[in-house]
């Protein structure tokens, strides 16, 4: 789901995510569903309103794995 060339251009954590969000620059969003539900309903909130395609995870260490860190990630972006 997430292409070699996409994580050149990624964003993960959820400070980067928003704000990515906010300014426009994402193209795409990606969150863990077993998250923090603040967390997801933040996300979820800002791709709906901005019209940005968001994609559910099952795990946030499947999410994670996709960015390819050693750690469990909650959410992710792809920059425009």
């Amino acid at each position: 789901m997430i292409s070699e060339a996409d994580k050149a251009k990624l964003q993960v954590g959820y400070k980067q995510v928003q704000r990515a969000l906010n300014e426009n620059k994402a193209a795409k969003a990606f969150v863990a569903a077993d998250c923090d539900k603040s967390i997801k309903d933040g996300i979820e909130r800002l791709t709906s309103a901005s019209g940005i395609p968001l994609f559910i995870i099952d795990t946030m260490k499947e999410l994670g794995e996709m960015c390819s860190i050693e750690v469990g990630a909650s959410c992710a972006a792809v920059l425009k």
